[in-house]
């Protein structure tokens, strides 16, 4: 199973998807969690002691990009492998924490159109092979954008979930990334609506999504939040409703990508 969250800032993405994870790993799967946000909450959100932990995402990693991509002096002029061994890089770099392995990534450099960085293709390289080549759950955590996935990439993705909240500018977020998904043919697109406080605010962001498939709503938890003020990770005293909630987006991601 190879899943990809995304979504606007603050919707709740990294929650979800650390709950997915965690649950994936007591179901005894064998989870890789990925973290290509900018943010990089994923680690904390897991439950990992970040004190405890150097975590520093590859893209940052000069050394190793230098190592892979053998661009060395030439680095960021264009001139580099096409092709860099990437699978020893989770073994290396991931963290585990009861069941899952956490690796960060990082994010693509943001530049114009047509941007060949080694970096960035090295990234693209590894998200590759881990979504394609690996056989385990792999669930990612990106940033509103599509920019780490490729066409072949794409190919491999069980479902691309968009977390959303009550407001215009989460559902806005969502139809755009709802299209750029079409552009890289990625088709099956489902959005979890995230602290819903009403059945009303849960029917207009129904009708809002316009053809993306709600999977589930999970309704506004101040536990959640107290967990998240706390630094606790909401996988470590989930609500038995909210385990029921992520044992039906399982489900429902398993079968459709069936």
């Amino acid at each position: 199973m190879k899943i990809a969250v995304t979504g606007k800032g603050g919707v709740g993405k990294t929650t979800i998807s650390s709950l997915i994870a965690r649950r994936l790993a007591e179901k005894d799967y064998k989870v890789l969690a990925i973290d290509a946000d900018a943010d990089a909450n994923f680690a904390s959100a897991l439950g990992i002691d970040i004190k405890e932990h150097n975590i520093q995402p590859i893209s940052k990693m000069d050394e190793l990009i230098e190592e892979k991509m053998g661009a060395g002096e030439n680095l960021g002029q264009g001139l580099y492998t096409l092709n860099p061994f990437v699978g020893d890089v989770p073994e290396r770099f991931s963290i585990p924490h009861k069941g899952v392995d956490f690796l960060a990534v990082g994010t693509i450099t943001k530049g114009g159109a047509g941007c060949y960085c080694a970096d960035n293709k090295m990234l693209k390289r590894l998200l590759n092979h881990i979504v394609l080549q690996r056989q385990e759950a792999v669930i990612i955590d990106m940033e509103a954008g599509l920019e780490h996935l490729s066409r072949g990439t794409a190919k491999g993705i069980d479902g691309f979930i968009v977390v959303v909240e009550p407001g215009q500018r989460s559902i806005e977020t969502a139809l755009n990334v709802k299209k750029m998904a079409g552009d890289i043919g990625i088709q099956k697109v489902y959005a979890i609506a995230n602290k819903v406080r009403s059945e009303e605010e849960l029917r207009l962001i129904e009708e809002s999504l316009e053809d993306i498939e709600l999977l589930t709503h999970i309704p506004y938890s101040s536990s959640i939040s107290t967990a998240d003020l706390k630094g606790v990770s909401p996988a470590d005293t989930p609500e038995e409703e909210l385990v029921l909630t992520v044992d039906s987006i399982i489900e429902k991601i398993n079968v459709r990508g069936n």
